[in-house]
């Protein structure tokens, strides 16, 4: 890990297929994160995100790489005054994002035996960095006991 990544790493049980599905289906994405995505999963389509209470979409937020069952990339979303009420983020915190590089999001997908091993690399700037090393965990946590339980974790 380098100061302007944060990566983590879990072995959920499952397929890279399934594992495929539960990180581009939307209604499943939301179950887990809170979050839906609309988009083609192709490289250089958009990535509209919707969440509670916003929607984020911009010609720079895009699918960088995908290869299904394997890896996939896009850039991490746009930062709006909308995204910043629903989120609780205030003003300046939003103003800090808004200087630094657009980040990038890679999920490695690869099978080991009945599981599969789920690498999220996150680049970017510091403050939204410092944000993810908290959220991401929560996400893929979530993400993997609504894969290994079929129900997602209790909210809190």
């Amino acid at each position: 890990m380098t100061g302007n990544e944060f990566v983590y790493t879990i072995y959920i049980k499952s397929t890279p297929e399934g594992l495929w599905e539960a990180l581009t289906d939307p209604a499943f994405t939301r179950r887990y994160w809170g979050v839906a995505f609309e988009t083609d999963w192709r490289p250089g389509s958009a990535v509209t995100w919707h969440e509670e209470g916003a929607t984020t979409s911009d010609p720079e937020q895009v699918v960088l790489e995908a290869v299904p069952g394997r890896r996939l990339s896009y850039t991490w979303h746009t930062f709006t005054p909308e995204w910043a009420r629903s989120a609780g983020v205030d003003e300046g915190t939003r103003a800090r994002l808004l200087r630094e590089p657009r980040s990038t999001v890679t999920c490695e997908l690869e099978p080991v035996g009945e599981t599969v091993r789920l690498t999220v690399v996150h680049e970017g700037g510091e403050t939204l960095l410092s944000m993810s090393r908290h959220g991401w965990p929560h996400v893929l946590s979530g993400l993997k006991t609504l894969l290994e339980t079929g129900a997602p974790l209790p909210t809190t």
